[in-house]
């Protein structure tokens, strides 16, 4: 071979084009959800990959549909997906069952509270890195109050009377999520200070009367004040509407407060619109108060170096200040202590999640493998309750059905009574 030769081939293979293995090496594929925080963090990818000089193949999809599409590919085992953001209460324990995380031994977590890690945790290691913690809280318009001489609800009878007294043909009094499953995270709060739970020691107890009365409050202020169409809608449906000044008040998690404040993405005034804590019901105050994403490591990928680089970059405490900034609620503990953070936080997010931390419940759906049919079977109950505003005398029936129904997936899977 002659030295030209040499040099040349030296040349290619420094550059990383020598062969697709070597070039493979130094790309990832990345999953990210539909999520405020998924939105910042796409948007500084290209920041990671100067620095790195790792590419990045980012996708975003809707929680549901990327649930889906991360259970059917590691699945199959044909997935190519390198680092994932994920929903603990919702994938954790069948990804975990399933050995589709790649265990964090590494990862220092000590940033973490142990609510937080206690979730993210399975056969005692590390499996997700805790990104955004979030509480329900109630969104409403501050003008529309005053201008109807309310004062903001603090507990239920409250909230269904300034729903009423908003509501109107152009303005829904008080918006939730109606469709089906995606609005079990949201009716968990109602269940809770109705002295109701969904599952009860691994048994499925949503057909309590402390959980059928929350059901039917939920269908009748939802079913008689909410949007047109309502069970049809999620999250994503009702926070354009809010943004366009077509509902008075809106109970969700508190990560959405950012963008309703955003002047890019709404045309209210931040200064019209105000959070509070999530209204008292009969028995309590214990609105849900969980670790909605995190983020992992897929343990088919065939990158992990690069994969742990990618993670330990994206949920570094860099990125989460940015996004306290943006008000969206990071799980780190460091970042809530931060005074140049909490000092451009909007102080109703600061006193929401205080309020939220030292009262809220754990989990905003069942805490188990099978969650996503147990969501389902959950959501036919809420919507016949809005349907009927609920009126419906099939309720309780249907909510005993559903609830043997849970107890059956929960059987399956080794799970009833644990």
């Amino acid at each position: 071979m002659t030295k030209t030769l040499k040099t040349t081939l030296l040349a290619v293979l420094a550059l990383g084009i020598g062969g697709p293995a070597l070039a493979q090496t130094r790309e990832i594929r990345v999953l990210l959800a539909n999520h405020p925080y998924g939105e910042l963090l796409k948007a500084a990818i290209p920041e990671f990959e100067k620095q790195s000089g790792i590419k990045v193949n980012a996708e975003s999809l809707q929680e549901s549909q990327l649930s889906t599409k991360l259970t059917t590919e590691f699945a199959t085992k044909s997935s190519s997906v390198d680092v994932f953001m994920t929903r603990p209460l919702q994938e954790g324990k069948l990804f975990a069952k399933n050995n589709w995380f790649e265990p964090l031994a590494g990862y220092d977590f000590a940033d973490y509270p142990a609510t937080a890690m206690s979730v993210s945790t399975y056969g005692g290691k590390p499996s997700i890195v805790p990104l955004v913690t979030e509480w329900q809280v109630l969104f409403y318009r501050k003008d529309l109050l005053a201008a109807a001489g309310l004062k903001v609800p603090t507990n239920f009878d409250e909230l269904a009377a300034a729903a009423q007294k908003l509501n109107s043909d152009s303005v829904a009094g008080l918006a939730a999520r109606g469709k089906g499953a995606a609005a079990v995270t949201q009716l968990s709060s109602y269940v809770y200070n109705y002295g109701g739970q969904y599952l009860d020691k691994g048994v499925a107890a949503f057909d309590s009367k402390g959980a059928v009365d929350a059901i039917r409050y939920y269908g009748k202020v939802v079913g008689s004040y909410g949007p047109k169409g309502v069970t049809s809608m999620s999250w994503e449906n009702i926070m354009p509407l809010f943004q366009a000044g077509r509902v008075a008040m809106w109970t969700d998690a508190s990560v959405f407060y950012g963008q309703l404040v955003d002047p890019a993405k709404t045309s209210i005034g931040a200064d019209k619109i105000g959070i509070a804590n999530f209204p008292a019901g009969p028995v309590t105050n214990s609105p849900f108060y969980v670790t909605a994403w995190g983020m992992s490591i897929a343990s088919q990928s065939k990158k992990k170096d690069l994969a742990k680089t990618f993670l330990d970059w994206a949920t570094g405490k860099d990125l989460a200040t940015r996004a306290m900034l943006a008000n969206i609620t990071m799980a780190r503990s460091s970042v809530w202590e931060d005074k140049a953070v909490l000092a451009k936080v909007n102080p109703g997010l600061v006193e929401t999640r205080t309020f939220a931390a030292k009262n809220g419940y754990p989990a905003d759906k069942p805490f188990m493998s099978a969650v996503g049919e147990a969501r389902d079977l959950i959501g036919e109950v809420i919507i016949e309750s809005i349907n009927s505003k609920g009126t419906s005398t099939k309720i309780e029936a249907m909510a005993k059905d559903r609830a043997a129904k849970v107890n059956d997936l929960l059987r399956d899977t080794g799970e009833y009574g644990k």
